[in-house]
């Protein structure tokens, strides 16, 4: 049996889920970690379920004997002896590793945050990574009628979704920090702006209250009416409706990501045929992320050049 061990946001979540998707093609016994990562009260909420995904769920034990974490005193005298006898595989990288996928039994942990995971079986986690229609989810009405007149303007304009991604990323600087940075978003509108001069920038943020100023400090001067009609925030979702931000991201015309896997698959499941996507030309900082990029991604650097 392989045990994945689930970690992060949604984002995260949808990478951890193709690769068990990717395993199961290949006849393996595959389930989920999804104890460890969550038991606290600041814990990330699991999202899988608004695809209608029922996953399987490895037992305490299950868990406990792949990682071999019992705490029995005959067990503890063992890993004292001779050492503990993991068969926990940790991701080196967010690059492609396709020894990774040959480990059974195995406990995987990591995020796996490239398409080359599942490529071969794309269309079927595309299939099953669609959006229920919004009647089904049960919104509230005013939540409901602001995702419904966003969506409309999305698929009535020439919509480029920007993801600014803060919040958690501040507490982990040295990782996701300066990647994102004001000449990266400037070269990305300008870029954007270049190629479709109707243009309309719906933001999405974890920190809108932060982006909101940046852009009136930026571009939105007193007076300007056609330049504020170029931005739209969504600001009506929440930690725990945040899923509504990637859908409305997948119905835009084009992408402006971060270094993020939420904004990936925002961007990722777009299906229109033309889109351009535009990418911070790094990941993280203190590891080298080439597969995490798709084909037509376009990528400006942190300093705001194209690459």
């Amino acid at each position: 049996m392989v045990i994945i061990r689930m970690s992060g946001g949604l984002g995260n979540q949808m990478f951890q889920y193709a690769l068990y998707m990717k395993l199961v093609s290949q006849g393996k016994e595959v389930k989920f970690d999804d104890i460890n990562e969550y038991r606290t009260d600041i814990a990330r909420p699991i999202m899988l379920s608004v695809f209608g995904i029922e996953y399987p769920r490895a037992g305490w034990d299950e868990i406990i004997g792949h990682i071999d974490g019992s705490l029995r005193i005959t067990h503890r005298v063992r890993r004292r002896l001779f050492g503990r006898k993991s068969l926990e595989i940790k991701e080196n990288s967010v690059n492609f590793d396709p020894n990774l996928l040959d480990h059974d039994p195995a406990y995987l942990t990591g995020y796996f945050q490239t398409e080359k995971y599942f490529k071969d079986i794309e269309a079927d986690v595309r299939k099953v990574f669609t959006f229920p229609d919004r009647t089904s989810m049960q919104l509230p009405k005013e939540l409901e009628q602001h995702i419904s007149k966003h969506q409309y303007m999305i698929e009535h304009t020439e919509s480029i979704g920007v993801h600014i991604r803060r919040g958690d990323y501040l507490l982990a600087y040295e990782t996701h920090g300066g990647i994102c940075t004001d000449a990266y978003y400037e070269t990305a509108f300008a870029y954007m702006r270049t190629r479709f001069p109707n243009a309309v920038f719906y933001i999405f943020s974890n920190e809108m209250k932060w982006a909101k100023n940046w852009l009136e400090t930026r571009y939105m001067e007193p007076g300007d009416e056609e330049l504020n009609d170029r931005f739209c925030l969504i600001d009506e979702t929440t930690e725990f409706t945040g899923y509504l931000d990637m859908m409305l991201m997948s119905k835009c015309k084009h992408h402006i990501i971060a270094n993020s896997s939420f904004s990936w698959w925002g961007a990722y499941l777009n299906e229109n045929p033309e889109k351009i996507i535009i990418a911070p030309e790094r990941w993280l900082n203190n590891s080298e992320s080439i597969d995490v990029y798709t084909d037509n991604m376009i990528k400006i650097s942190a300093e705001g050049k194209l690459v």
